[in-house]
């Protein structure tokens, strides 16, 4: 299977990404017995679960200094030394100080909701190809709601994929006022390209969540977090109803990588050109949260 390769924003290059947990995942997801691991037990919540509380033990902490040495983090970043963290999973959704994230300054500008790797499409109902050419998009199920997904389907869409090496907090990518959380409940397969080259349909019939965001400049913005293997805690951390701030916090996942999902309405914005130029090659983005992502139409 080819790796993982992907454009970073930041440095400008072609980088190769290093994946957690890589032979676990082409195991499970490319093995006859993985597949038969897979569907007996990996896609579980219960699987997920017992791996969180592994995750939450204070033994796990002893994982955390080899991790950050492994995956070249910076700890000058976090807003708690890395000492203080009770356990691995204490530091997996760790904070960041906002000096490290800065949230892009002009008022016109929309930002990406978290670091990651990013997909971006001026079209939902016409994605045909993501992670390999051929694979379309379900909107409706997605959404778990027909007449949202024909009401959007001419909407932009924009596919954020975390690692586990990646800070796992998500914000808001405008100013506005977020509605209550809906929870969509499934599974909880990998959304690891590993996976994902095999079966796209794992993002809408994995456990999800959706809020509605009400802005003034571009309508109602749907937010999704997608959850995942030993992803079994999607966090929100927002008061629904409340104004929020660009790049504001919105929640968290706890241990493992996971994806969000933002959609436009149709005719209100349009996405960076090297997001769209390297999504056409099916290439994902890396991005920082608070770096544009889009702007006004």
């Amino acid at each position: 299977m080819d790796p993982i390769r992907f454009f970073n924003r930041h440095s400008g290059i072609i980088e190769t990404e290093q994946v957690y947990g890589e032979n676990f995942l082409r195991w499970t997801y490319g093995n006859p017995l993985g597949a038969l691991a897979l569907a007996t037990l990996v896609k579980r919540p219960i699987f997920s679960s017992w791996f969180g509380k592994r995750m939450n033990r204070p033994a796990s902490a002893a994982r955390i200094a080899p991790f950050i040495t492994r995956y070249g983090l910076d700890p000058t970043e976090f807003s708690d030394p890395t000492e203080s963290f009770p356990n691995f999973n204490a530091f997996f959704f760790r904070k960041l100080k906002p000096a490290s994230r800065p949230i892009d300054p002009h008022e016109s500008s929309i930002t990406f909701p978290a670091d990651g790797r990013h997909l971006g499409f001026a079209q939902a109902s016409a994605i045909d190809s993501v992670f390999v050419k051929g694979q379309k998009f379900d909107l409706p199920r997605l959404l778990g709601d027909a007449d949202l997904a024909a009401r959007y389907a001419d909407g932009a869409l924009v596919l954020s994929r975390l690692c586990p090496v990646d800070y796992h907090r998500f914000h808001f990518p405008a100013a506005g006022v977020p509605g209550e959380t809906r929870m969509i409940p499934g599974p909880l397969f990998s959304v690891s390209p590993i996976a994902l080259r095999q079966h796209l349909s794992y993002l809408w019939t994995n456990k999800r969540t959706l809020t509605p965001l009400v802005t003034r400049h571009i309508g109602t913005v749907l937010m999704l977090e997608i959850g995942a293997t030993c992803v079994g805690t999607i966090q929100q951390t927002f008061t629904p109803g409340t104004q929020v701030d660009k790049g504001a916090e919105k929640g968290f996942f706890a241990f493992g990588g996971s994806s969000t999902i933002t959609i436009f309405e149709p005719g209100t914005v349009t996405l960076e050109a090297d997001l769209i130029e390297y999504s056409s090659r099916l290439t994902e983005l890396y991005a920082k949260i608070g770096t544009p992502m889009a702007h006004p139409v």
